[in-house]
């Protein structure tokens, strides 16, 4: 009788063992790229945001993507304020 608990079961502990630090070294591969991918794509999402705020109100320096926000910005935020030649003839 064997005293191991693996003998004749055809269980090799080394290659079970090689087995699993390769699963945790693909693990830790893994996640790197993951996190490289997410801060990549924050700061890209940041740049765009921030690009297409093109107009800041005169009075509060407010950003705003478009003229017609604009224009309803300054009439809600600044209803005592001359509205600004630019926005003018602008619908909103």
């Amino acid at each position: 009788m064997a005293i191991g608990g693996n003998v004749g079961t055809g269980v090799n502990i080394t290659s079970d063992m090689a087995r699993g630090q390769q699963k945790i070294q693909s693990q830790q591969k893994n996640a790197k790229k993951q996190a490289e991918q997410k801060k990549k794509q924050g700061h890209d999402q940041k740049a765009a945001a921030k690009a297409a705020l093109i107009y800041t109100c005169t009075v509060c320096r407010t950003q705003m993507p478009d003229p017609k926000t604009f224009k309803q910005h300054f009439e809600s935020k600044h209803p005592k304020t001359p509205l600004p030649p630019e926005l003018a003839d602008v619908q909103a």
